[in-house]
């Protein structure tokens, strides 16, 4: 009997600490968040669909979060996730069908528009990363991340 309650609270431990694994204050549908550390950062193509994937990247001793999503034209849209006005709120982003969702003031941003600078002038906007794509590799540079990193502290 005693094993089997200790069963139960080790299922329940790990079901807790998954849910913390994969939402991010109960608000956004991330999929799963990768570190990924190389310079420049390489994601595989066929890593990279319509669901969007949430990556994170340590530099001095912050936590610099973006995505990655395909729009429905096939187009990789890369994006901090932070927006260029809420990014203080520190709350990011929430993907709803085709759309992304700041999670602090509720703008909606179609995915096919993601991947320019700030179309609304000034306004909310998906903070732009800039990334290119090499054969078969979505490619992100360090640096990039880097000059962005006070959207996180």
């Amino acid at each position: 009997m005693d094993n089997d309650k200790i069963i139960i609270g080790i299922i329940l431990a790990v079901a807790m600490l998954s849910g913390l694994f994969l939402t991010k204050d109960n608000t956004q549908n991330i999929t799963g968040q990768t570190t990924i550390d190389t310079d420049p950062i390489k994601i595989s193509l066929s890593e990279i669909s319509e669901t969007a994937k949430w990556y994170t990247y340590e530099y001095k001793g912050t936590t610099i979060k973006y995505f990655v999503v395909k729009a429905d034209d096939g187009t990789i849209k890369t994006a901090f996730d932070a927006c260029d006005v809420c990014f203080g709120a520190e709350k990011g982003y929430r993907q709803e069908g085709n759309d992304m969702i700041c999670n602090n003031c509720g703008n909606s941003y179609n995915i096919m528009d993601l991947g320019t600078k700030n179309k609304k002038g000034g306004g909310c906007w998906p903070g732009y990363l800039e990334s290119s794509i090499e054969g078969n590799t979505l490619i992100i540079k360090k640096s990039d991340l880097e000059k962005d990193m006070y959207r996180f502290k």
